[in-house]
């Protein structure tokens, strides 16, 4: 036998062995183990989905729905407890908090000015008070001319006014509607007879005034003072109010309300720019026009232009209105169409340039804040109350920014 046929027999005698122990394994008889009845599983259990928000089973029973709009709610409810006091406490502070606002804005305003002098080496006790003298000498010398010229036109005012009631009676008799001298008469009765029954509330409404007055010149004092000390020792004052902050929260804190000054400040030196232009041009428009009072009533228009949408309405009217009782209603008509040739070149042209997106708020915001400032504090109210609300909404921007750019570098840090 050839070797060849030697390991075709080994092969096969192992194959054949492998066989023969499957074969074995097959035929042994596992040994029988009995297994137990199987228990009685019951009713089948119940499965309910908790949330985190249930403290109890008996939360359980609650709709979702339910138990998310009643959280909701109650929450609504407490923030609006708090807020309507709030509003109480401010109402009754009033007399405070206005003059304070009003420091706050004219710092915002003054600011870089009293900068600029301790660069220069000023001390910044003298640079704050050479600021505030400024400022002070400058609303004197607006007041007296106004006053100057107001007094000064008086007379041509009233001699107009005069001419203007005799023109309505003329064409009250010789117009259309051909009214006698006994229905002039008896109306001219009816006006002097309100004027004498309501002769306690006009000197009450005199008293009050003069209360207003009173409390005008202790909030210009306050004003005054608040001033100074804002602006010689404001980041000291911000300092110490960061301080008593909790820990965790005083960066945050310090960068988002430093976002929000510089807001601030751009917005209210944009707002002196476009109110400058707007005065500028309206009395440019009065002076070609002939019509008296030039300066008081751009005066108006640059104090009126600080509360927006409404103010420009207002001072333009009352321009319109002095040009038709001192000249005629041609060039009352003139004056109209000059003013809202300005107003348009501010609504389009200067506010979007100047004020720029730093400060851009909503119209609807806007008017909702002027609202709210005369409900709560009247013409001040409606002062105050867009700036505060651009410096809030960019605050609350750049603490957003702020937040996300954090997550975003911790992110790439772990997945470095």
């Amino acid at each position: 036998m050839g070797r060849f046929d030697r390991a075709k027999a080994n092969i096969r005698r192992a194959y054949e062995a492998g066989r023969a122990s499957v074969r074995a394994r097959r035929n042994e008889v596992e040994p029988f183990v009995e297994e137990p009845p199987p228990a009685d599983p019951g009713p089948e259990p119940v499965h309910v989905v908790e949330h985190a928000s249930t403290s109890s089973r008996d939360d359980l029973e609650v709709p979702t729905g339910l138990r998310i709009a009643a959280a909701w709610g109650w929450r609504l409810l407490i923030l609006g407890a708090i807020a309507f006091y709030a509003l109480k406490i401010v109402n009754i502070l009033s007399n405070v908090i206005i003059p304070l606002t009003i420091a706050l804005l004219l710092s915002a305003l003054l600011g870089p000015l009293v900068g600029v002098l301790v660069r220069a080496h000023f001390p910044r006790s003298l640079a704050t008070a050479i600021v505030v003298l400024f400022g002070i000498g400058a609303v004197v010398g607006i007041l007296t001319i106004v006053i100057n010229q107001f007094v000064a036109g008086l007379p041509q005012v009233s001699d107009n006014a005069a001419q203007g009631v005799q023109d309505v009676r003329d064409w009250l008799k010789n117009g259309p509607f051909h009214v006698t001298n006994a229905q002039l008469e008896a109306l001219g009765n009816q006006v002097q007879t309100w004027f004498t029954s309501n002769k306690g509330k006009l000197t009450s409404s005199a008293l009050s005034t003069a209360a207003a007055t009173a409390e005008a010149l202790t909030g210009f004092f306050l004003v005054l003072f608040s001033l100074f000390f804002f602006l010689r020792d404001g980041r000291k004052i911000w300092n110490f109010f960061v301080g008593i902050m909790p820990p965790a929260t005083r960066e945050a804190v310090d960068y988002s309300a430093n976002a929000a000054w510089h807001s601030l400040g751009s917005y209210v030196r944009a707002t002196v720019l476009v109110a400058f232009i707007d005065a500028f041009g309206i009395g440019i428009a009065l002076w070609i026009l002939k019509v008296p009072f030039v300066f008081p009533l751009a005066a108006l228009v640059f104090l009126f232009a600080f509360i927006p949408i409404i103010g420009a309405t207002v001072s333009g009217a009352v321009a319109v209105l002095v040009a038709g009782v001192t000249v005629n209603w041609v060039t009352a008509l003139l004056v109209l169409a000059a003013v809202i040739a300005v107003q348009q070149l501010e609504g389009h042209v200067l506010q979007p340039l100047i004020m720029g997106k730093a400060v851009a708020i909503h119209p609807l915001a806007v008017i909702a804040a002027i609202a709210g400032g005369l409900v709560l504090a009247g013409i001040i109210g409606a002062l105050v109350a867009v700036p505060l609300v651009a410096m809030f909404n960019t605050g609350i921007r750049a603490l957003n920014s702020r937040r996300r750019e954090i997550a975003a570098r911790l992110q790439a840090e772990s997945s470095a």
